[in-house]
């Protein structure tokens, strides 16, 4: 048995080098939209891997490269730990209290793009090992890292990796890259991710913008084509309109629905911290808002462009218009098959001119919340958290979890620094301390228990 005494004095004593490393790894743009730092990132996080012992490997994709490292231990047993390491684009840069690449520690908290999402915890994790190794000399089974640098936007390259490098990856388990406490401190067990399948529509009437008083009367309208064909495709029931859309889906099961019931009241929070006076469909609170939000797909605009949209008026008739569409997806369906059903169904209603370009997708995936590794990380928690871990079996978010549950056959679990004011892709992204130290001793216990 490990001697979690020494390994949480270490941890404590040690914490401010772990932090200044983080603030190393903030300090490094890694802006996956832009491409900008990646290689350099992957280089950094590499050289932190080897400082440990990793034998690690940088290996180039079509995309951003993808950083793969193991160590051997004591067991046999194998731990895989997903991680990435580009993070969002850091605007509106006037809104940030520090600038987003100059790590700031004011208040308990760490500030800076990525502090959380998700360069936290690879470091947090990263000191969990130091701690193991400062207190046996090696680790207590054989861990695997591998850290990719699309996750941002879409981990498109890291489905094929995954195929062509399943030996390689090869493990009896997975640690997830994000995870945290609720607003009451509990830590939670996020058990699943819904799919997404995300897409942008675009239409040209037109080889310019045309004055409107010439063209309003007798050309088409791009942006009146586009929001034609946007509204044919979701009604005022919130249903979605795709013939065969919502075919094969799972519904929640009596497990699911009792551990969503065990989950706390979420409408009020929801009101408060998001500003919205009421839900749809008639959702007023309680279990029925808490399955919906996470086991129903979704249609969802995430932005509109088209004509002039600065100061004062232009009277312009859009040659071009675009939006960009994000499908939520759960588990039963497949986003090449949503995106198959979407092109027949324009077609069919006579939009053909609204092209659709693929920005990436993943299937829905989750893990038995009663499957061992969950309930050993679960176990390991209540000492660190002084209270249980909460399971939950469905978070409304995406995430490349598919092929690491179906193509390696993996149970996958969450832990990790977040908290309901991380602020993860938005200014004054920030980390607690006190979550980084208890992730890195929660991960301490995960390792050696897993181990045995």
């Amino acid at each position: 048995m490990a001697d979690y005494q020494k390994i949480d004095t270490y941890l404590q004593n040690n914490l401010d080098k772990s932090i200044a490393e983080l603030s190393k790894l903030v300090a490094q743009p890694s802006v996956g939209a832009q491409n900008l730092g990646l290689k350099e990132c992957a280089a950094l996080v590499g050289e932190m891997l080897r400082a440990r012992g990793f034998k690690v490997e940088i290996m180039d994709t079509e995309g951003a490269p993808v950083v793969f490292a193991e160590r051997k231990g004591r067991s046999d047993k194998t731990l895989l730990i997903y991680n990435h390491y580009d993070v969002q684009p850091p605007e509106p840069l006037e809104l940030w209290e520090s600038p987003p690449f100059e790590p700031s520690l004011r208040n308990g908290k760490l500030y800076g793009r990525g502090v959380s999402d998700d360069k936290g915890h690879i470091t947090s994790r990263l000191f969990a090992i130091d701690s193991l190794l400062d207190s046996g000399g090696e680790l207590p089974c054989n861990i695997k890292f591998i850290i990719e640098g699309e996750e941002e936007t879409s981990s498109v390259h890291l489905y094929d990796y995954i195929l062509k490098n399943k030996d390689r990856l090869k493990a009896d388990a997975c640690m997830w890259e994000f995870g945290g406490v609720d607003y009451r401190d509990v830590p939670m067990q996020y058990l699943g991710l819904r799919g997404i399948c995300y897409v942008e529509l675009s239409v040209e009437t037109a080889g310019t913008d045309v004055h409107s008083g010439l063209g309003g009367s007798i050309f088409p309208n791009a942006a009146w084509r586009l929001v034609w064909a946007l509204s044919s495709l979701k009604g005022q029931d919130e249903k979605i309109r795709i013939p065969g859309f919502y075919d094969g889906i799972q519904p929640p099961s009596a497990r699911d629905r009792e551990l969503m019931s065990a989950l706390p009241e979420v409408a009020d929070e929801y009101k408060s911290m998001y500003g919205v006076k009421n839900f749809i469909k008639g959702l007023t609170g309680g279990l029925d808002l808490r399955i919906e939000e996470v086991f129903t797909p979704t249609c969802t605009i995430c932005g509109l462009t088209s004509g002039y949209q600065g100061p004062g008026s232009k009277t312009v008739l859009p040659a071009r218009a675009s939006a960009k569409v994000d499908f939520r997806l759960v588990i039963g369906q497949e986003p090449a098959d949503i995106r198959k059903k979407l092109r027949a169904y324009l077609d069919a209603q006579g939009f053909s001119d609204v092209q659709i370009t693929d920005l990436g997708g993943d299937a829905a995936a989750r893990t038995d919340p009663d499957h061992p590794f969950i309930q050993l990380v679960a176990r390991t928690a209540q000492e660190v958290y002084e209270m249980p871990m909460q399971l939950v079996p469905m978070i409304g978010g995406s995430g490349p979890s598919h092929p690491f549950v179906h193509d390696l056959g993996l149970p996958v679990a969450t832990g990790g620094i977040g908290h309901p004011d991380t602020r993860a892709h938005a200014p004054n992204e920030n980390v607690r301390i006190d979550l980084y130290l208890k992730h890195a001793r929660h991960m301490a216990r995960i390792i050696t228990e897993f181990a045995s």
